[in-house]
């Protein structure tokens, strides 16, 4: 029997933990009580390490119920996002490294397949658990494993999602292949769930208590059994054994709250306390705050964007789930009207932003970078396409940090980059953004799009000079122009350490920030034909990306300074500080002069195509 230990800097208290096989044994007082000591346990845990705290306090006795009905691993848990996973993890044998949660080198804060063999998807992009789910149910038919249950653990916020019904579609269509849907119906994924399945939702809480009345699930193909109180262990555990004996596809409707047993998560009305940094346990409240007042780029976009909309009626937004999280709520305070949260339906919104764009209106589509791979295909056939004045903004681009591979925006560069017409800014500063997000929405031929990190914004960086619509940040007075420093947006800030570093060595430097890095200005080669070598710099992947869209220029018009190509790695990054992964992959001060000094050294050896994959952060002297 584990135990449940304390908190890093506390004093251990001793907490035996039963792992699935004793749960099964413990009477309904005992599962009250171990339902309590967890909470406890991922307050005072997540409130120091930071993570998803609200989902997992609203899934406690779900996941009780789940590891009491199935026997995992032989049989399949799924969970949707893995937001919901904690008192999983807890329960399949670390707890003991539950101090490490989202820091370097420890637990991730998703489902990992490299922790534990009872994790089976490492999802946190959502709606795609069922979609799991069903091909593993015709994998267990075509092997003869009907003894083997599956079930998906999906919210309802993820249940808004295209993918999620298009599995449904199918799941339902196949009665003779069981899967057991649960749905973790909080009324909330961020923010409350929007839409008509909301309301539906809604209408059956209230008053469609019966488990054989007709409903969506029940039309198309399911039986229905609900709702469950999700706070009652024993009641989810006998609707979850009377799903399993049926041998069909069944959707147990589970009603929980985000944030039980945990007042300051349950009075959050942003989004109950889903996810945190360093708070204080006792009030919720972030246990530090930024002495040096810098500022979010997110809030930053925010207030910007709020403005803009206050001068033109034209401007509307649109979001997947994630108002707040993307900056859209000051504009939304002001201009309710105007503000769209489509739900989790990333495609849906990009469509929808070319329908409005149509219809005369200049949309504003806010999504996390690593959200917006799920909509490329929209964005190119139904966007650019058309040549429609739509402006993206990609929230946590690059390295994100604690959240991991999932949720590094690290591939937006290299998808969008292909994309005819579609032209792509990365400011580098707080007047940037506002400078760069005005110019992106007077445009009025095509789509653009602004790439914003997961950050602190630094100091404004004044350009010396402008040269062609380029900003000259740095030259070096009287030598020769031996380096072209070229960061992307926010990594100006090392590109200039590093060229002050550089030229304590005697080389000539120039410091050039593009602005508009996507198509590349024609300026830029022109200006690295000036320097023995040009060096890019950018968080996202070196394939495919900015450096490479520079690089091609220059051959396109033939310029023959060596292009070097900094960014990250082709490889999927664990989680760490953003600072930490950056100077990893040699995008800190340190990493450019040191690439610069051996590429001067030899300029035509370059570099590898991929230098190696990140597998801990650095540790810096």
């Amino acid at each position: 029997m584990a135990h449940l230990p304390a908190p890093p800097g506390r004093a251990e208290v001793s907490c035996p933990l039963p792992d699935p096989a004793q749960l099964k044994d413990m009477s309904e007082p005992e599962l009250g009580d171990l339902a309590t000591r967890l909470r406890s346990f991922l307050i005072e845990h997540v409130c120091t390490t930071g993570g998803h705290l609200g989902p997992n306090l609203g899934a406690v006795e779900l996941t009780l119920a789940l590891h009491r009905a199935f026997e995992s691993p032989r049989d399949s848990l799924i969970f949707d996002t893995g937001h919901q996973a904690y008192v999983h993890k807890l329960l399949t044998g670390r707890s003991g490294k539950f101090g490490t949660l989202r820091q370097a080198g420890g637990l991730s804060g998703y489902p990992s397949r490299s922790e534990s063999v009872h994790d089976l998807v490492e999802n946190s992009h959502a709606s795609t658990a069922l979609s799991y789910a069903d091909g593993l149910a015709k994998a267990r038919a075509l092997n003869g494993e009907q003894d083997r249950a599956v079930v998906a653990v999906i919210g309802d916020g993820a249940l808004t999602g295209g993918m999620a019904w298009e599995a449904l579609n199918n799941l339902g269509g196949a009665p003779q292949r069981p899967v057991i849907v649960v749905l973790n119906d909080n009324g909330r994924s961020y923010a409350p769930t929007t839409g008509a399945l909301a309301t539906h939702l809604a209408a059956i809480r209230q008053g469609a208590g019966a488990a054989a009345c007709r409903n969506l699930f029940t039309d198309l193909g399911f039986t229905y059994f609900g709702p469950v109180d999700g706070h009652d262990t024993e009641g989810i555990e006998e609707a979850l054994r009377r799903a399993r004996a049926l041998s069909r596809p069944v959707v147990v409707h589970v009603v929980t709250v985000k944030g039980k047993g945990y007042n300051p998560a349950e009075q959050d009305a942003a989004d109950c306390l889903h996810a945190v940094g360093t708070v204080d346990p006792a009030t919720g409240h972030p246990a530090t705050t930024r002495s040096n007042g810098a500022r979010s780029w997110t809030s930053m976009f925010g207030q910007a964007l709020a403005e803009v909309a206050a001068e033109r009626e034209d401007v509307v937004a649109i979001t997947a789930a994630m108002l707040r999280p993307t900056g859209l709520h000051p504009m939304a305070q002001q201009f309710p009207q105007r503000v769209f949260d489509v739900g989790i339906a990333e495609q849906h919104a990009v469509t929808s932003a070319a329908g409005l764009a149509m219809g005369g209106f200049h949309p504003v589509v806010a999504i996390y970078a690593t959200f917006l791979n799920r909509a490329i295909d929209q964005v190119l056939m139904d966007v650019a396409l058309h040549r429609l004045p739509v402006t993206f903004v990609l929230d946590r681009a690059g390295v994100t940090g604690p959240d991991g591979p999932s949720h590094h925006g690290m591939w937006d560069l290299s998808l969008l980059s292909a994309v005819p017409g579609l032209r792509i800014a990365a400011p580098r500063d707080a007047s940037r953004l506002r400078s760069l997000l005005r110019a992106a929405i007077d445009t009025q031929d095509g789509p653009t799009l602004l790439r914003l990190p997961k950050a602190a914004a630094g100091p404004d960086i004044e350009a010396l000079a402008r040269i062609d619509g380029l900003d000259i940040l740095h030259r070096s007075p009287h030598r020769p122009l031996d380096a072209l420093l070229v960061p992307v947006g926010p990594l100006a800030e090392a590109a200039l350490e590093a060229a002050a570093l550089l030229e304590v060595e005697g080389l000539g430097v120039t410091v050039v920030d593009p602005r508009w890095i996507i198509p590349v200005d024609p300026a830029l080669p022109a200006l690295a034909a000036r320097h023995r070598v040009a060096v890019t710099i950018e968080d996202n992947s070196r394939t495919g990306g900015a450096g490479s869209a520079i690089a091609q220029a220059c051959r396109d018009t033939r310029v023959d300074t060596p292009v070097t190509v900094l960014g990250l790695p082709r490889a999927f990054i664990p989680h760490g500080p953003r600072s930490a992964l950056l100077a990893e992959a040699g995008l800190d001060a340190a990493g450019i002069t040191r690439a610069v000094r051996e590429l001067m050294a030899d300029p035509a050896a370059g570099f590898p195509s991929e230098r190696p994959a990140l597998s801990h952060p650095a540790r810096r002297p």
